[in-house]
């Protein structure tokens, strides 16, 4: 199956998505593709600093020169996250408030409003989001678009992440970065000239974010097992039926070879309609992602600097890499279920545990809100331990076969240009070994380490990564 018919199957099952453009020059496609989905409608070119100049200024004038009636509004920070402060921007921004939208900008004491309130009716007198640029913008418009019960155009101008055509968006909201539900953009236009002419550390990152998929199918599929979250055929095989083929030139994509990128900026996107049919963001993270985000939720930086989605992902990737290389030399035949379940913790138990761990972090009841979600009673997870216990030896098989040994995707991103030791983000080993207690607890989604922890070897699988010879050894730390 080649790109075409990979695209083609990816939007019979997308459920927002009609239109995806990828190509040399697709940009010049971008004003006729507004105005056969926005008919008659105003536009507004969103774009920052950075990306006005590369895209946003070029596709200003191509609407104008269509006789689309165009404005632009140009983030003036040269560095941010997707924070609520930045929505409620944008969401004036749409509503024509350019005033207001830089006043809320330019604050840095702004206080957030309430999230639940910012849904407004649908008005034709609003603007139609144009997002030119990465990720975090393309999220801004995401979201905004839905409070404003419409769609949007999205233009990247790099192959950095996968969230351009994801169901929902990744926003830090009250402290804490959660997914708010929101659908993807109606179409898509990739021009691969200016995605390939990119930052090379931007597409490095989006080559960690794709390649996350990785582990985070390993983790689908023992979530699946348990009858958690059952793997979604369509929005498994969508992605997961290429992902190893559009991995597997990471020295072309370190390179900019123009087709390295479409095909990594395809995956990304692929991973994206996966969400869509999924309705969630399961089939494209899980715990790789949430060593990301309890960096960003801490404000994490290095030599002063926020540090990419991707680069966060590619540490939180090979981590887990490191883990299920642990995680497969076992034999979970050998697990004494019922010493589990008569050691199992009582919902009670589990939510002090979670207070203690998040007591100092910057949402000190994330913890407590997500194990009270997915707490599962003593006989669950008797049943949970029985099943993996018998399917044990086939199920092992078929884990080592969808993820990659540490060594292999450390490899990978090596020859990507991506971060391969945790001290290339500022970040040092002790550090990411004590994330692991949030890392299990701060997500309502099952996890390998729930699984670890429920067959009472959590502390020996963690403790192995970080021991003499293990993939992060502590005595072979790496000083930044």
């Amino acid at each position: 199956m080649d790109s075409k018919q990979r695209i083609a199957k990816a939007l019979e099952v997308a459920t927002d998505t009609k239109v995806f453009e990828m190509g040399r020059g697709a940009s010049e496609k971008a004003p006729s593709v507004f105005s056969k989905w926005f008919p008659g409608r105003k536009a507004v070119i969103v774009a920052d600093v950075n990306t006005w100049p590369i895209l946003g200024k070029r596709v200003c004038a191509l609407f104008r020169e269509a006789g689309i009636d165009t404005a632009e509004y140009v983030i003036g920070k040269k560095e941010f996250h997707a924070e609520w402060k930045y929505v409620e921007m944008v969401d004036k921004v749409i509503e024509g408030d350019f005033d207001a939208a830089k006043a809320i900008e330019n604050d840095e004491n702004h206080i957030e409003a309430d999230a639940a309130k910012a849904f407004r009716p649908f008005s034709d007198d609003c603007f139609v989001a144009v997002s030119v640029g990465s990720g975090t913008i393309n999220d801004l418009c995401k979201l905004c678009s839905h409070h404003h019960a419409q769609s949007y155009l999205s233009l990247p101008t790099a192959a950095s992440v996968d969230g351009f055509s994801s169901f929902g968006a990744s926003i830090s909201y009250q402290n804490s970065k959660q997914t708010f539900s929101c659908p993807a953009p109606v179409a898509i236009v990739a021009d691969t000239d200016v995605i390939a002419a990119a930052p090379k550390e931007m597409t490095a990152a989006g080559y960690a974010d794709l390649a996350a998929k990785i582990p985070a199918g390993g983790e689908w599929m023992i979530a699946d097992l348990l009858g958690t979250e059952p793997i979604i055929p369509a929005a498994w095989h969508v992605l997961q039926d290429c992902l190893v083929d559009l991995l597997s030139n990471p020295e072309g994509t370190a390179s900019g070879d123009p087709q390295a990128v479409a095909d990594l900026f395809e995956g990304l996107t692929l991973s994206g309609i996966a969400m869509q049919a999924a309705q969630s963001s399961r089939p494209a993270s899980c715990c790789d992602h949430l060593f990301s985000h309890i960096l960003d939720m801490t404000h994490f930086r290095f030599n002063g600097k926020l540090q990419s989605h991707g680069f966060q992902v590619a540490i939180g990737t090979l981590t887990m890499c490191a883990v299920f290389d642990e995680f497969l030399k076992m034999d979970l035949t050998s697990v004494d279920v019922e010493k589990c379940v008569s050691l199992w913790p009582t919902l009670e138990q589990e939510q002090q545990r979670a207070l203690e761990i998040f007591k100092d972090f910057p949402a000190p009841r994330l913890g407590y809100t997500q194990i009270t979600q997915k707490y599962d009673d003593a006989q669950t997870v008797r049943l949970q331990l029985e099943k993996v216990k018998a399917c044990w030896p086939g199920f092992k098989e078929k884990l080592r076969a969808q993820v990659f040994p540490f060594e292999k995707m450390q490899a990978l991103f090596k020859a990507a240009g991506a971060p391969y030791d945790p001290s290339m983000i500022g970040v040092t080993r002790l550090m990411l070994k004590d994330m692991f207690p949030k890392v299990q607890l701060m997500r309502f989604r099952f996890n390998l380490l729930d699984l670890a922890k429920r067959a009472g070897f959590y502390d020996s699988l963690v403790e192995s990564v970080f021991a003499a010879g293990g993939a992060w050894d502590l005595t072979k730390e790496v000083i930044a």
